[in-house]
């Protein structure tokens, strides 16, 4: 379990939010709504353990990982994925692309016949990166330039190099935010997929139908705070706080 525990956090002074607290469980799909701006990026970079919070603690199985060593830090921090907004992919093939996760993790022993076996062309269709492009539709295009695909395809190619090493819990910052339907709904399949594996899922979007059709759990994010969790069905039919109905319905604006 990934948890966050009443964290603060802020820029210059002024806080993004105050006494945070969320967790995100194996095998479940939480999603973070909320407006432009109101700081669900960031939320999701403390729990990718690339920034420490100003207060507060984030914990990962009981651990409070700002309090161990870097080094059994970094151990923690590669047990998470993280696909961000923006798809940055290398001048390499689908698959290097795809497997880049799993070389930096690797012992040197392994890199380095990893790397013969390229050499000498003796690398098959089969391994971990190859499952995870076809979780997301792209087994077809393995061998093919990353520089030739399409924005929704190298978004696909982010999704499925986080995927790749099996990671416990998996962060997407509003990984759809710029596709079309169809490479849309791909990327929402995997997360399904995802979270059939096991994986917990964190998801940063501001498409509250996104929300309703792959979350388990929704934390509306507003005004610094956390001002409502719950069942995905209960937040959005029954809210409890009136912020997040009116909020949904439109009424509120930033």
């Amino acid at each position: 379990m990934l948890t966050a525990s009443d964290i603060y956090h802020g820029y210059d002074g002024e806080p993004v939010f105050e006494n945070v607290s969320l967790s995100v469980t194996p095998g479940e799909v939480v999603a973070i709504i909320g407006p432009s701006g109101v700081g669900k990026s960031t939320l999701l970079r403390l729990l990718a353990l690339f920034d420490a919070p100003d207060r507060g603690a984030v914990e990962y199985d009981g651990t409070d990982v700002w309090t161990v060593s870097e080094r059994r830090r970094l151990e923690l921090r590669r047990r998470i994925g993280m696909v961000f907004q923006e798809a940055s992919l290398f001048d390499a093939s689908v698959r290097r692309n795809a497997e880049y996760g799993l070389r930096v993790r690797e012992s040197w022993t392994d890199r380095l016949r990893r790397e013969f076996a390229d050499l000498v062309g003796q690398r098959n269709g089969t391994g971990a990166e190859i499952e995870a492009l076809e979780t997301v539709g792209l087994r077809e295009k393995v061998d093919q330039d990353a520089a030739s695909l399409s924005g929704g395809e190298a978004q696909r190619v982010a999704f499925a190099r986080a995927l790749a090493y099996d990671p416990d819990v998996l962060l997407l910052d509003e990984p759809t935010s710029d596709l079309d339907p169809r490479n849309t709904a791909l990327i929402e399949d995997a997360v399904l997929k995802a979270r059939d594996r096991e994986i917990g899922v964190a998801i940063a979007t501001h498409d509250m139908h996104q929300a309703e059709r792959v979350a388990d759990r929704v934390a509306v994010l507003l005004e610094n705070d956390i001002i409502e969790v719950g069942p995905t069905e209960g937040v959005f039919e029954s809210p409890t706080d009136d912020r997040t109905r009116k909020f949904i319905d439109g009424e509120l604006i930033y």
